[in-house]
Parts: C-alpha cells; sequence; structure tokens
C-alpha cells in the first residue's frame, strides 16, 4: 500500500505522546475506509469472526489486534450501513428499528433522526481497517480515542489552541462509533465527540465514565503539539486514567 499523505506522520510517536499527555489506558486506534481489495496493505488479515464495528475498535485499543473487516463480518446492519459497506436495512430506513427498542417517541422522530446520520455512500466500502495507532501499516484516515471527559477536554483544548473559536460536536445518542466519530470525521474533516451508544457501550467495552473523540489523521500532528503546551499550562489540572 503506497503512503497516503504527502506529508508524512510518525504514527509511533504520535501514539506515544498521546498516551503520556493523557494517561491513556489503551491504543488511540487507527481506522482507514478501504474502497477496494488493493488498498489492504499486503499481509494484513481479515477478522475471523463477526462482531460489531464499535467492537472491532475495542479490539485494536485494548488487544492491540490488527486486522481489516469485510461487510460480512460487521454483525450491526446499521454500523455497516454508516461505515458505506451495506445497504440500509428497510426497519432501519423507515424508523421502526430503534423505535421498537425504545429510543423514541414514535417511528417519525426516529427517522428524522436517520435521515440525518452520517454515512458514506452505499457500497462505497469494501473493508475497514483497524490497528493500534502505534503498530498501524496504513495511513489512517480517523485516529479514535476512547477515554475519560478530562482527556476530551484537553483534546478540545488542543485543538482551539492555534485560531481559537467553538467546537461543534454533532450526534444523536445512537451509531456513535460507526457514524459520529468514523464516518463523520472523515466526510467533513472536523473533529467530533461523542457520548458514545447503548450498543457501543455494551458490546465495545466503553466505560460509563469514557467519551469517544474521532480525529481527522491529517490535523493529528498539529493536535500533538499543541497537546504538549495545553497539557503543561498553569491551572492545567493533571488526569487519571
Amino acid at each position: 500500500m503506497s503512503p497516503d499523505l504527502k506529508i508524512p506522520i510518525k504514527y509511533a510517536e504520535a501514539s506515544e505522546t498521546l498516551k503520556k499527555y493523557l494517561n491513556l489506558s489503551g491504543s488511540p486506534v487507527a481506522f482507514r475506509f478501504a474502497s477496494k481489495k488493493e488498498e489492504i496493505p499486503e499481509g494484513m488479515k481479515e477478522l475471523e469472526k463477526t462482531i460489531r464495528h464499535c467492537s472491532m475498535v475495542g479490539l485494536a485499543r485494548k488487544e492491540g489486534q490488527i486486522f481489516y473487516s469485510t461487510a460480512g463480518k460487521h454483525e450491526c446492519n446499521g454500523g455497516a450501513w454508516a461505515l458505506g459497506l451495506r445497504e440500509i436495512t428497510e426497519s432501519l430506513k423507515s424508523g421502526d428499528f430503534y423505535y421498537k427498542l425504545g429510543k423514541f417517541e414514535s417511528s417519525a422522530a426516529c427517522k428524522r433522526t436517520i435521515d440525518r446520520v452520517p454515512h458514506l455512500q452505499t457500497l462505497a466500502t469494501y473493508a475497514t481497517l483497524y490497528a493500534p495507532l502505534e503498530k498501524t501499516p496504513f495511513d489512517p484516515q480517523v485516529v479514535l480515542i476512547v477515554a475519560s471527559p478530562w482527556v476530551m477536554l484537553k483534546l478540545a483544548q488542543s485543538v482551539m489552541f492555534r485560531i481559537g473559536g467553538r467546537i461543534n460536536a454533532e450526534f444523536a445518542g445512537i451509531q456513535s462509533v460507526c457514524s459520529d466519530v468514523c464516518a463523520q470525521t472523515y466526510l467533513n474533516g472536523h473533529v467530533n465527540f461523542s457520548l458514545g451508544c447503548d450498543g457501543s457501550r455494551k458490546f465495545s467495552g466503553i466505560e460509563d465514565g469514557e467519551m469517544v473523540i474521532g480525529i481527522p489523521a491529517e490535523l493529528l500532528p498539529e493536535i500533538i503539539e499543541s497537546l504538549k503546551v495545553v497539557a503543561a499550562a498553569p491551572g492545567s489540572k493533571p488526569g487519571s486514567k
């Protein structure tokens, strides 16, 4: 797989810095959409079991696994659709799916939400790629971090450090790891924070005291340099694992 970035990023150093300044208990996760088989690095293995995308992120984050996954290995239809691997199901499209799960007052309320869920073009993705950032064999498009609100505070301050302004996080309490921080971050090029969802908290090990962030890989060097200053600034309260 040829390099995807004009200015290479030293991912191992980036991961070490993030872990050091943010006291991370797991690895930042490198994530990439592959539109065709040829984009998968030689020797990279396909995941053998069928699980959810959020659980795949957990394998890279907590167990250091490196792998790719095609549509058939994605257990969650909503996640597979958001990631461009599969067509949307009729129950999800109509609003019945989350309505029956008790997440909305009506199927109409659900449909209004589904219609605004960020997603890749249907079947635009051949496979999704995962690795701990420090060992990634591919150039990620998105870097995911699951951690405490204190970590998210330091990352938010790092994003704001150079030019200030405001951060506009967008989420819906559903499809957090697939849509909120992977699809949306990839599509609009902006950092996004999400609270997680019931599915990701149940199946991928996101704890009650944790949130998730998606960072466009191109922004990683600037955010890391800013983090070094922000974390050491006077009045910056130290965090804990």
